[in-house]
């Protein structure tokens, strides 16, 4: 089973690999700009494995790159502890 089939377990592994980074000195900016690139590599790469994931993903073929950074941020604000 991956982290990825269950959205609590998603966000809860998200929000670890937050606090990790921020431990080591990651910058907001620096977090924001891993979220988009983070966001662009599941878009690209890796197929929603619930509804959760699915409407992220849905959300984020129609945004702009603007629009994708807002979606990458709220995620992150998301799984901020």
């Amino acid at each position: 089973m991956s982290v990825l089939d269950h959205w609590d377990q998603w966000k809860d592994f998200l929000g670890g690999k937050l606090d990790q980074g921020q431990s080591d000195g990651m910058d907001q900016s620096t977090v924001s700009e891993v979220a988009y690139q983070v966001g662009e590599y599941l878009a690209d790469e890796v197929q929603p494995k619930n509804e959760q994931e699915q409407v992220l993903a849905d959300m984020w073929s129609v945004a702009s790159e603007e629009e994708q950074h807002a979606i990458a941020n709220m995620m992150v604000k998301l799984v901020q502890k």
